[in-house]
């Protein structure tokens, strides 16, 4: 005869039995409206949350889902779910992926003229740099022609700054230049960011992000360098827990759609999506400034990172002599000359 629940294993059931109703019902209720909708947008992020890209595809989803009146549904696929960047990029040509919001680091594979964002010390500060790339500025200008004229089936909607790159490393803490002599070095795939290393004294290894951690956490690499966001949202502390605030570049983001989605769109949803794009833009950089503040005092005391302020004149020293040599052999003297006339 087969034993009576008791009220409390019963009560578990019957709340067990109704969670996981709701569940599937939420998940009917998103696909409904997945389905509903005219058009569906998947947004790729390279990142897990906390990170500015983040926030800037939730933002974009509840603005467009809401101003389309129901005709535009967004779906976000953060943390590499749909692959790495240069993949993600050969996707959005085809147009089986619509949008992104990633770093331009990770594009200079098909933009080498992105190579200009990586150059150290470039801006003064994150407000600088939105100010020289906003939607109206000649750089904006210069790079949605640069996407248009490379062919990649792409279209550039917005750039904006989000959070400073600084030094990690899984040795020891960083007071000075010297201090990194001799380490290997992990960069992304950018002749700018191996060579500024390697001026630096270091040496460069070419690992994707999505490798990273391990890389780390094995000795390929024994150093590189992230936004704060990137750093912490990846758990890279757990393997690189010595960060020195080099702050030697402001990262820059670009928000890109796919042509061929471009294209499917009405003008009023074009006008929307385009309008989103430059307000996701701002709220990315504003969100950055408020991580790059947070993050290090988190990061200190409760991950136990050593965070030092190292000597920054002592970098800026060995490069300078490097930037306009780098700029004219990398064939992006003129990307310079338009951001430092």
């Amino acid at each position: 005869m087969p034993r009576l629940l008791s009220r409390r294993a019963m009560a578990r059931t019957l709340a067990a039995a109704v969670g996981t109703a709701a569940i599937a019902a939420g998940t009917l209720m998103t696909a409904g409206l997945a389905e509903a909708a005219d058009t569906t947008l998947r947004i790729h992020t390279l990142v897990s949350s906390p990170h500015p890209y983040n926030d800037m595809a939730e933002f974009m989803k509840e603005k467009l889902e809401a101003e389309s009146d129901g005709r535009i549904a967004v779906k976000i696929f953060d943390a590499g779910q749909l692959g790495q960047d240069p993949e993600v990029i050969g996707e959005m040509g085809l147009g089986t992926i619509d949008l992104m919001i990633s770093s331009t680091n990770n594009a200079v594979k098909q933009i080498p003229e992105y190579q200009i964002f990586s150059m150290p010390y470039l801006f003064a500060d994150i407000d600088e740099m939105a100010s020289k790339v906003g939607p109206d500025s000649p750089v904006m200008a210069y790079f949605e022609k640069v996407y248009a004229d490379r062919g990649l089936g792409m279209k550039l909607l917005a750039l904006t700054g989000s959070g400073t790159r600084n030094l990690s490393n899984s040795k020891h803490a960083v007071e000075t230049v010297a201090d990194i002599e001799g380490m290997k070095m992990r960069t992304p795939p950018s002749k700018m960011e191996s060579e500024t290393w390697a001026a630096l004294g270091t040496l460069p290894v070419s690992v994707a992000w999505g490798e990273l951690y391990a890389a780390m956490q094995t000795g390929v690499a024994d150093a590189m360098e992230s936004s704060l966001p990137g750093y912490t949202g990846s758990k890279l502390y757990e393997v690189s827990p010595y960060l020195a605030m080099t702050q030697h570049t402001i990262q820059a983001t670009h928000v890109s759609i796919s042509e061929r989605t471009w294209n499917k769109l009405p003008d009023d949803l074009k006008a929307l999506v385009a309008e989103t794009a430059i307000e996701a833009a701002a709220l990315g950089l504003e969100k950055a400034k408020g991580y790059d503040a947070d993050l290090v005092k988190t990061l200190a005391s409760d991950h136990g990172v050593t965070v030092t302020q190292p000597d920054i004149a002592s970098f800026q020293e060995k490069l300078a002599p490097k930037q306009a040599e780098l700029a004219a052999e990398l064939g992006i003297a003129e990307e310079l000359k338009l951001i430092r006339p």
